[in-house]
């Protein structure tokens, strides 16, 4: 059986190791890939930060006044070109920022080294799992205040450590809320935190616009291949599932839908999609995409029963959602044929082809969602994050949505953005709103 080997880190990385963390063979501070990428990764932030205008006039206010002075705020999030936006605007609010990656294989090396100009960052693309444990160790070493996170594993880690410096925090993404709320239930939570996620200037835009774009430019970086035709099986149809959907069926694919609600896949079908069970789907499908969150939603006996050449990816946030643990045990042989391709061969002598090794296609395979749509998400950050400073106190150990002052906020400043104006109820209508009377 060939099993590929799989570096650390990519060529010309120079960082050695000892027992699975590295060595601070550089630069006792900082730990990134490559210093002398900062230029570029500049180049990538001002074109980021030039499509991101409404997260650019929340901030204003606070470069001036300074709200986050004296303020640590540990930060979990994909090092992407748009992320460096609203880190340059926590740093120009007074923040002390420390910096991990939110996935082992996300960071833009280049904006990691821009930002090692700014802030404290412990992210470069290609960790190991230890690798990628000690960086969020490293932020929490730092005894935060504030967490602002993406998948939770940075808030896991805080609650369920000895660590007293937190008093609240956000969630990015559907995967973290759910787990923060599963650490709230257990009685396990012991700071706020507002779940991002569930804001509608988020999870309506970022989620379905947003990764419905950005899987496809993943995908097809990864392969090359043409959409139109393809009969593409999308498990899972929550606002992610929507969004990748709906820009495969604009790209021409004859579209799929799994789902195990009852009421989504009513949704999905009077949306004009098929819909049926993953066992029935992965006989005919040609690419298969998960969209939910969850575990082994492609279990390894449906893989056994695609086609030849079948296609699989991943844009939920976690590598679970496509049992690869299984398919490469399984698997006569697997290599890279492609940058983020893998070529497995089963027992049957059929062949899938796995992306970005089972993890989020869109950042692993591409550069995530475009920056106009994480101006709203990552201005809810930013907005969220102050609102937590100054009142933690009274909030208590809750998962909590975005203030509603807050949303209306983030979408008046996306509108002025698109340069779209619109219009006010009338007093008259406010009374009307309030009155039982017709």
């Amino acid at each position: 059986m060939h099993h590929e080997q799989r570096r650390p880190f990519g060529p010309g990385h120079g960082i050695g190791f000892n027992n699975g963390v590295p060595n601070r063979t550089w630069n006792q501070q900082l730990k990134i890939a490559n210093p002398k990428l900062a230029d570029e990764g500049k180049k990538n932030f001002v074109w980021a930060k030039n499509h991101m205008a409404a997260l650019n006039k929340l901030a204003e206010k606070s470069s001036r006044s300074k709200p986050f002075k004296g303020v640590t705020v540990g930060v979990c999030l994909h090092v992407t070109k748009e992320t460096s936006v609203l880190i340059d605007s926590l740093v120009r609010a007074g923040a002390d920022v420390k910096l991990a990656a939110a996935n082992p294989l996300s960071t833009q090396d280049d904006i990691a080294a821009f930002l090692a100009t700014e802030a404290e960052v412990w992210a470069w693309r290609g960790q190991t799992p230890k690798e990628y444990d000690w960086c969020i160790q490293k932020v929490l070493e730092s005894n935060p205040q504030i967490i602002i996170d993406d998948g939770a594993d940075m808030h896991v880690a805080a609650n369920t450590s000895k660590l007293k410096s937190v008093v609240g925090g956000c969630e990015e993404t559907t995967t973290g809320v759910v787990r923060i709320k599963a650490l709230e239930h257990d009685g396990k939570l012991r700071y706020p935190v507002i779940a991002i996620n569930n804001a509608k200037t988020k999870h309506l835009f970022d989620n379905r616009y947003g990764t419905g774009q950005s899987t496809f430019d993943g995908i097809l970086r990864s392969t090359a291949l043409l959409v139109a035709g393809k009969k593409v099986v999308v498990v899972g149809y929550g606002w992610v599932g929507k969004g990748v959907a709906m820009r495969a069926k604009g790209l021409g694919a004859n579209v799929t839908v799994v789902e195990v609600d009852p009421v989504k896949a009513v949704e999905a079908y009077l949306d004009g999609f098929d819909v049926m069970s993953i066992e029935d789907a992965a006989t005919s499908g040609d690419w298969f995409i998960t969209c939910t969150g969850m575990k082994s939603v492609i279990p390894y006996h449906a893989i056994e029963s695609m086609k030849d050449g079948a296609v699989l990816a991943n844009a939920g946030h976690f590598d679970i959602e496509i049992d690869t643990g299984s398919l490469l045990r399984q698997a006569r042989s697997f290599k890279e044929v492609r940058p983020n391709v893998e070529e497995v061969w089963l027992p049957n002598g059929r062949r899938v082809y796995l992306l970005a090794k089972g993890r989020i296609v869109n950042l692993v395979a591409a550069e995530g969602h475009p920056p106009e749509v994480m101006q709203m998400s990552f201005a809810n950050q930013f907005m969220s994050a102050l609102y937590v400073l100054k009142n933690h106190d009274s909030l208590g150990n809750n998962v909590l949505d975005v203030p509603v002052d807050i949303e209306n906020q983030v979408a008046l400043a996306s509108l002025e953005s698109l340069g779209i104006s619109i219009g006010k109820q009338t007093k008259e209508q406010l009374k009307y709103a309030k009155s039982w009377k017709l």
